[in-house]
C-alpha cells in the first residue's frame, strides 16, 4: 500500500507542475510590468488603463482556456489536455520574451508591438486556463477519498511555490543591474526563463497514466482497472470501478440534471476566490512596496518575504484540509482576510503607508494561501458529478478567471480614485465571502466523488444538500 501511496504521489506531483506554471505564468508579470509600463506605456503615451489591460491580459487567454478546458477534457483526456497546455506555455514564454522576433524591430516599441505581446501573454493564459481546471480534476479523479483533499491541495502549493520561484527569478534578474537594463533587457529574461518548468512539465507528462474515470467514459474499462490496481487496494480497485461504472451506466446527463444551485455555488466560489483581490497582491506586490518607499531591488525581495509566507500557509491547509474540514478553514480565512484588507484600507485612507502595511498585507496573503486558495480548487474538484465534470468545471473556471481578468485590470484606474476605497472594497467581499460559505457551502471531506453525486442527486435544494452532506 506504502507503493501506491508513492505513485500516486508521484503522478500528483507531475500534474502538479501544471499549477506551479500557472503560478509562475500569473506571477511573472510583478517583476516586469514595471518594465512593461516604461518599454510600451510611457514610450507610446498610453493611459494607466491600458498598462492595466496589459498587465492582465493574459487572463483574457485563461478566460478562453477555462471555458475550453470541459470540452478538451472530455475529448483528448485529461492527460492530453494538460499536454497542449504545457506546449502554449513554452509558445508564450519564447514569445513573450522576444515579441520583436521575425515581424518588428527590437528595441523600437510600437502600437503593433504592444499587440503582438499580448497575443503571446493569451496564448500563455489559454495554457493556464487549461491547466488551472484539468490539473485538480485530473488529481481529484486519481486519489483515493481519504488523500484527496491533500493531493489537490499540492495543486496550489505548486502555484504558489512557482510564484515564489518566480520572485526569486524575477529579484536574481534585476538584482545589481540599472534600471535602464532592466526596462531595455531584464524584463525579455524573465519571461523567457518560463520555458524550462515548461519544457520539463511537457516532458514528464508522457509518464503519467490517463484519468480512470476518463478512461470508463470512453469505454476503455480495462485500462481505467489498470490504473485503479496502481492507485488502490485490490478490493477498493474494484469497489471504486463499480462505482464509477454505475455513474456513467446511467443516461446522459445535462448541466443542470442536479439543479442550478450547484452551478451557482461553483461559480460563486471561483468569484469571491478574485473579488476578494488576492490577485491585486500578487501582480503588483512590487509597486506597492515601492509605495511604501522601498527601492526596487527591495521591492522585489519583499515580495520574495510574501512568497515564503504564502508557502507556509499553503503547507497549513494541506495539513488541515482533510482532517479539519473544507468549510471551517474558508471561514476562518476570510476573517483573517477582511481584518488584514480593511487593516491596509485604513492605512492607505490616512496617507500611512510603512511597515504596518507590509503586516496587513501578510496577514491577509497568510489567510487567503491557508483558505480560499487552495480549498476552492478542493472543493471545485469535488463537488460536481462525474456527468458534468467536465462542463461545470470548466464554467466555474472561466467566471474565476473573468473576475480575476476584472479585478486586476480596474486596480489601477482605482488607485488613482482611492487607495482606501480600493483596498475597502475587497474587504467588503471578504466579509461576503465568510457569509457564502457559512449559508450555502457543503462540506465534502471523507467522501466519494460518486458518494457525493449520490448525495447531490436526491437533493432538491441548495439547502438539502448542505444538509445531507454535513
Amino acid at each position: 500500500m506504502k507503493n501506491k501511496t508513492t505513485y500516486i504521489v508521484m503522478i500528483t506531483l507531475v500534474a502538479t507542475l501544471g499549477g506551479l506554471l500557472f503560478g509562475y505564468d500569473t506571477a511573472v508579470i510583478s517583476g516586469a510590468e514595471g518594465s512593461l509600463q516604461t518599454y510600451f506605456a510611457d514610450n507610446l503615451g498610453l493611459s494607466p488603463l491600458v498598462h492595466g489591460l496589459t498587465v492582465s491580459s493574459a487572463l483574457i487567454g485563461c478566460i478562453i482556456g477555462g471555458l475550453l478546458s470541459g470540452y478538451f477534457a472530455s475529448r483528448m483526456g485529461r492527460k492530453y489536455t494538460l499536454i497542449l497546455a504545457a506546449l502554449l506555455f513554452l509558445f508564450s514564454a519564447l514569445g513573450s520574451a522576444y515579441p520583436e522576433f521575425l515581424f518588428f524591430t527590437a528595441g523600437e516599441p510600437t502600437t503593433a508591438l504592444l499587440i503582438t505581446f499580448n497575443v503571446y501573454r493569451i496564448i500563455g493564459g489559454i495554457g493556464v486556463g487549461l491547466a488551472s481546471a484539468v490539473a485538480p480534476m485530473y488529481i481529484g479523479e486519481i486519489a483515493p477519498p481519504h488523500l484527496r483533499g491533500r493531493l489537490v491541495s499540492l495543486n496550489q502549493f505548486a502555484i504558489i511555490f512557482g510564484m515564489l520561484v518566480v520572485y526569486f527569478v524575477n529579484w536574481g534578474i534585476a538584482r545589481g543591474e540599472t534600471m535602464a537594463w532592466v526596462n531595455e533587457i531584464g524584463w525579455r529574461y524573465m519571461f523567457a526563463s518560463e520555458a524550462i518548468p515548461a519544457l520539463l512539465f511537457l516532458l514528464l507528462l508522457f509518464t503519467v497514466p490517463e484519468s480512470p474515470r476518463y478512461l470508463v467514459s470512453r469505454n476503455q474499462e480495462d485500462k481505467a482497472m489498470n490504473v485503479l490496481l496502481k492507485t488502490y487496494s485490490t478490493t477498493m480497485a474494484k469497489a471504486t470501478m463499480f462505482e464509477i461504472k454505475q455513474s456513467f451506466d446511467q443516461r446522459k446527463e445535462k448541466l443542470f440534471a442536479y439543479g442550478k444551485m450547484i452551478i451557482v455555488i461553483g461559480i460563486l466560489l471561483s468569484v469571491f476566490q478574485q473579488f476578494v483581490g488576492i490577485n491585486v497582491a500578487l501582480y503588483y506586490a512590487p509597486r506597492i512596496f515601492e509605495s511604501m518607499g522601498a527601492a526596487r531591488d527591495a521591492s522585489l525581495f519583499q515580495t520574495i518575504v510574501m512568497g515564503l509566507v504564502n508557502v507556509i500557509f499553503t503547507i497549513i491547509a494541506i495539513v488541515t484540509v482533510d482532517k479539519f474540514g473544507r468549510k471551517p478553514l474558508l471561514i476562518i480565512g476570510s476573517i483573517g482576510m477582511t481584518i488584514g484588507m480593511f487593516g491596509v484600507a485604513g492605512l492607505a485612507f490616512f496617507e500611512q503607508i510603512g511597515i504596518a502595511t507590509l503586516v496587513f498585507i501578510i496577514i491577509y496573503t497568510a489567510s487567503f494561501m491557508m483558505s480560499w486558495g487552495p480549498v476552492v480548487w478542493v472543493l471545485l474538484s469535488e463537488i460536481f458529478p462525474n456527468k458534468i465534470r467536465g462542463q461545470a468545471l470548466a464554467i466555474a473556471v472561466a467566471a474565476q478567471w473573468a473576475a480575476n481578468y476584472f479585478i486586476s485590470s480596474t486596480y489601477p484606474m482605482m488607485m488613482e480614485v482611492s487607495g482606501g476605497m480600493t483596498y475597502g472594497f475587497y474587504g467588503v467581499m471578504s466579509i461576503l465571502s465568510a457569509v457564502f460559505v457559512w449559508k450555502l457551502i457543503p462540506e465534502t471531506k471523507g467522501k466519494s466523488l460518486e458518494e457525493l453525486e449520490t448525495i447531490l442527486k436526491k437533493s432538491s435544494s441548495v439547502r438539502e444538500v448542505v444538509k445531507r452532506a454535513q
